[in-house]
């Protein structure tokens, strides 16, 4: 059966919480070290909410099995346009395309807004799945800061991709935006 994705909603925070903290203890996804409780990952989520940005989740076989969301890259206003993505997949439901279908989505929600670029920030140039998922779903490698985070006893890179939305930079931009 496959996937259903839907709008989060703050009654997909436990399932949220329980995905995000297991990725912060257990992998370098996240340059986090310790996992946010409930109370923090409603307040995020309800901030993205709240600002009208995208907020996604994949719901198999009645749970929720992965999430994906964006927010502004930058806050500063001539970062108006571009968003960064977060994607984060239940371990047992990875490998099964549902981060695909997660990004797909998140991408078009995201051009439908106005905007037009998306940046992926990953943590770790080892976590290949991430980088072929973003690269599969027309991201392009556009640097990676080597040795900027440490955690589990090593240092980390941060690998930067980069995909255009809708007009990208071929256009001015409305200036109601």
């Amino acid at each position: 059966m496959a996937p259903l994705i839907r709008n989060a909603s703050l009654s997909d925070v436990p399932a949220v919480a329980r995905i995000y903290g297991h990725a912060v203890e257990h992998g370098t996804a996240s340059f986090e070290v310790n996992p946010p409780d409930e109370i923090e990952i409603r307040k995020r989520m309800q901030a993205l909410l709240d600002g009208n940005f995208p907020y996604l989740v994949a719901e198999l076989d009645g749970g929720v099995a992965g999430y994906a969301y964006a927010r502004l890259y930058r806050t500063r206003p001539a970062y108006r346009f571009t968003l960064e993505d977060s994607v984060y997949i239940d371990p047992a439901a990875q490998g099964r395309g549902i981060g695909r279908l997660l990004l797909d989505r998140l991408l078009a929600e995201s051009e439908q807004r106005g905007y037009r670029q998306m940046i992926a920030l990953i943590g770790d140039s080892a976590q290949l799945p991430s980088i072929a998922l973003h690269r599969a779903a027309g991201f392009r490698f556009v640097g990676n800061i080597e040795n900027v985070g440490y955690k589990f006893g090593r240092w980390l890179d941060s690998v930067i991709m980069q995909r255009a939305l809708g007009d990208g930079a071929t256009t001015i931009p409305d200036p109601a935006s």
